[in-house]
């Protein structure tokens, strides 16, 4: 595993973020490398404790992303020498993902970081695992319900929508363009963060007086990306800009684009993977910029569950305990600041 030490804050003592992936994740290519933090030396909290034992279940390596978030997990995990991981494996959908979390439940772990199917749909094994009085810490797709878990850790999807929406709205008013045609590719369209990340996107555009011309959602992987780009750009043969939800699909956009001999707009990726960061930087195709939506948040997950599995807080805070909610920002990469960026692709 190559990993990168970059102190970014500090979860008592069991850290947010680290080491990065130096190779990009796609398709079913879980990649080797991991974002995690290892460098803990000037924290009281990242002194041997309690032994923690963490249930894990997450979605299977189906992108990039979610590889990376196994990845991360595991890593950070590893480098507590009082944390144990117990891993279950999440099968196709909920209904074996609510089978597999039964069976762990059943085991009486300590705390469970569990990134769901569907948040909605896995709401009540959160609330079954509470009940049984086992910590939970909700990953990235969140529970409808509040007591489902103890901590609720994941990227800010709205926000995502508005980095790219900020971005493609600065770069066409500055071309002075009035009427413009823009196109979105989503992921998944059923899932919350879906939702999230396009009402973001729209209340962004509007700031500017501008719209989404036409919509075709895909399902985070490049096969689905080419499909529904290829449908977006027969249904607008013209368009000024693109925003393509996420980077692991966007592989398969790009070919869509590449195919139909395509560039008269430019377009913004989603997630911040090594390959997105790379293409940017060598600025020969349309896709100009990304907004982040780290897996290194699977890192922090592992670091907090020991900090809840121990009874501690987080040492830069005043309070005493883990907070119950964690937020975590999105930032636009251009070819300007790409390699400040690149060692954080996945």
């Amino acid at each position: 595993m190559t990993v990168i030490t970059r102190r970014r804050a500090l979860f008592g003592g069991a850290a947010v973020t680290a080491g990065v992936a130096l190779s990009a994740c796609t398709s079913n290519d879980p990649g080797t490398d991991a974002q995690v933090k290892t460098d803990t030396s000037d924290n009281a909290n990242a002194a041997a404790g309690s032994k923690v034992i963490i249930g894990f279940s997450a979605p299977a390596a189906d992108h990039g992303w979610i590889a990376a978030i196994t990845n991360n997990a595991k890593a950070q995990a590893a480098a507590y020498a009082d944390v144990e991981l117990r891993s279950v494996a999440a099968g196709a959908d909920a209904a074996a993902q609510r089978s597999a979390l039964a069976t762990l439940i059943a085991q009486k772990p300590t705390v469970i970081v569990l990134l769901p199917h569907d948040g909605k749909e896995l709401n009540a094994s959160g609330l079954e695992a509470m009940r049984a009085g086992i910590p939970v810490v909700n990953l990235d797709r969140a529970f409808p319900s509040a007591a489902a878990y103890r901590l609720q850790i994941k990227g800010d999807n709205y926000g995502m929508g508005l980095a790219a929406g900020q971005y493609i709205g600065g770069q066409l008013k500055a071309k002075g363009v009035s009427n413009a045609i823009i196109g979105e590719i989503p992921g998944i369209d059923s899932l919350e963060l879906t939702q999230e990340r396009s009402a973001g996107f729209n209340a962004a555009l509007a700031v500017f007086g501008y719209k989404v011309a036409n919509r075709r959602p895909a399902e985070f992987t490049a096969d689905s990306g080419q499909a529904a780009a290829t449908s977006l750009l027969q249904a607008l043969p013209k368009m000024d800009a693109l925003w393509n939800h996420d980077d692991d699909q966007g592989i398969g956009v790009l070919a869509a684009i590449k195919q139909a001999n395509r560039s008269e707009f430019f377009m913004v990726g989603g997630a911040g993977s090594k390959a997105a960061i790379d293409a940017i930087s060598k600025d020969d195709s349309v896709l100009k910029a990304t907004v982040t939506y780290s897996p290194s948040m699977a890192s922090s997950a592992i670091s907090l569950a020991r900090l809840i599995g121990q009874g501690k807080g987080m040492s830069d805070l005043v309070e005493l305990q883990v907070p119950k909610e964690i937020t975590l920002a999105s930032e636009t990469i251009t070819k300007e600041n790409a390699a400040k960026y690149g060692k954080l692709g996945f």
